[in-house]
């Protein structure tokens, strides 16, 4: 049996400033809580027992064994899927990050949590090891993101900085792309296998702020040329686009 303490304390973790002083994240479903676990213990499980003995795994004294109708009491979702875990918020600082060496995805702003969920899994995809943030970006341990992520998570470290200050300390050496309306076709321009690739506000765009430190500005142009398109993509969508030719 699940208790009320602890009910309360997993639905207090929906809540940014909570995740951010217990330094916990909670993450649902066998597909995303395995993922995870494959690199993470939990602080904390919440399964079913078809989930347990599917795992061949016994609760620990701090797991709780639950019936489905519990585990609806506890969880965010809609459909619970078996299993909620409490994981730790994994340390991550912009020392850690090398855009001399790689290739970054940096978010300037970005805000709606399934865009975020989707960005990190497509950096997934592509071999991105980190996301930079900036501080209005939506938070990656939202439960909302987390589920959107679809365990991509375990792989993908969100850096969050004040942004502007980042790209301004950056060596020389570093390219800083970043995508406008009149920017130069991503399919002519020379690319490089590392750096900043800047991605902007759903509605915005990239900041003036962030701006002035692009240098190299790029744009996914619409075909045919001339034609009446719609005004702009969806973010996450043009991110999958620049990604993959920089792959290419």
């Amino acid at each position: 049996m699940i208790s009320k303490n602890l009910i309360k304390y997993i639905h207090s973790l929906e809540v940014k400033k909570v995740r951010g002083a217990e330094k916990a994240f909670v993450a649902e479903g066998p597909k995303v809580v395995g993922e995870l676990m494959a690199v993470m213990e939990p602080q904390r499980l919440v399964a079913t027992r078809e989930w347990y003995d599917g795992h061949r795994r016994q609760p620990r004294a701090q797991d709780v064994l639950v019936t489905e109708e519990e585990l609806r009491r506890v969880s965010f979702l809609q459909h619970p899927q078996q299993v909620l875990a409490v994981f730790p918020i994994p340390a991550n600082a912009p020392e850690d990050l090398h855009p001399e060496e790689e290739l970054y995805i940096a978010l300037d702003n970005v805000q709606d949590p399934g865009n975020l969920g989707t960005i990190i899994r497509i950096a997934d995809w592509f071999g991105i090891s980190h996301i930079i943030c900036s501080v209005g970006t939506a938070d990656a341990y939202n439960p909302k993101v987390v589920q959107a992520t679809m365990g991509s998570l375990a792989r993908v470290r969100p850096c969050y900085v004040d942004l502007p200050a980042f790209l301004s300390s950056l060596s020389r050496g570093v390219p800083v792309y970043g995508t406008f309306l009149d920017g130069d076709s991503l399919y002519a321009k020379r690319l490089t296998g590392h750096g900043i690739l800047v991605m902007g506000n759903e509605g915005n765009g990239v900041s003036a702020a962030v701006e002035a430190l692009v240098g190299e500005r790029i744009k996914i142009p619409s075909f045919p040329p001339g034609k009446p398109t719609a005004e702009s993509l969806n973010v996450a969508v043009a991110t999958a686009i620049c990604v993959a030719e920089f792959r290419k």
